[in-house]
């Protein structure tokens, strides 16, 4: 399966754009759409994990059927995630999704998602999408086919959305400048690093290592600085990598505090 995802303005044009990927094909297991915030009429109580660990955010509720103005939607969900605020997801790939940001959201849905469902699930980019939500816009995301991601794609761009791509490079330009000043002030070339800079600190945004003590996520950064290394011969990656990655881990905390705080 491939991801296929768009960012939208308003929430009115990203249900539009459900619609439409529904009337050719996809199904409540393969797609979503996400909305910053709720209201109580969106949602009823359901449980929450009792396992949670501590700073997971709640799930605050659930409701089947389509009263939330999405046609034929059989499941919606509404939970805090953190960094973020409360979110609305739709449908059993939201379940998912949410689960991945750091939401708790108890057995909502079962096991009704197959593993096959879930393949291609964009873990990487769940912080470009929640940048996204904190702005409020909304978020369309699609689980397809290879030989049909292309149509989803187009047909995402066709109803307005912003490629993540896009939405990614904009959340960069707003971090940059502060990034530079504060390791050019060590006395490094900003300007030469960046690049591994940057993929440092997007790795410790990405759902499977944030929140994660530095023992937990050793092995699989020194992966990736090898990896580099590799791709690079004779650059200097260990080190940017390391500080960007530093900086990530502390950018999300101030964004969970900050959430927190709220």
């Amino acid at each position: 399966m491939e991801a296929v995802s768009g960012v939208f303005r308003s929430r009115s044009e990203a249900e539009h754009a459900v619609a439409e990927m529904r009337a050719v094909g996809l199904g409540d297991d393969q797609i979503t759409l996400l909305t910053p915030g709720s209201t109580k009429a969106d949602v009823r109580s359901v449980p929450t994990d009792k396992a949670e660990q501590p700073g997971i955010g709640k799930a605050i509720g659930a409701v089947v059927g389509g009263s939330a103005g999405i046609s034929g939607a059989s499941l919606l969900i509404a939970a805090v995630v953190p960094g973020v605020g409360l979110i609305t997801a739709m449908g059993l790939l939201g379940q998912l999704i949410l689960g991945a940001a750091g939401a708790s959201i108890g057995a909502v849905a079962g096991g009704k998602l197959t593993k096959s469902a879930t393949e291609g699930l964009p873990a990487d980019e769940i912080f470009v999408y929640e940048d996204a939500l904190r702005k409020g816009r909304s978020v369309v995301i699609a689980l397809a086919d290879q030989n049909k991601a292309s149509l989803f794609r187009e047909l995402l761009k066709v109803e307005g959305a912003e490629e993540v791509d896009a939405a990614r490079e904009q959340w960069w330009i707003g971090l940059r400048h502060a990034e530079d000043e504060h390791y050019s002030a060590g006395g490094k070339n900003f300007g030469e690093d960046e690049k591994f800079y940057r993929l440092g600190f997007e790795s410790a945004l990405h759902a499977r290592t944030r929140c994660k003590e530095y023992d937990e996520v050793m092995g699989e950064m020194t992966a990736e600085i090898e990896e580099l290394e590799r791709q690079h011969p004779g650059v200097n990656v260990a080190e940017p990598f390391t500080r960007g990655y530093e900086r990530g881990r502390d950018y999300y905390q101030q964004l969970c505090s900050q959430s927190e705080a709220a």
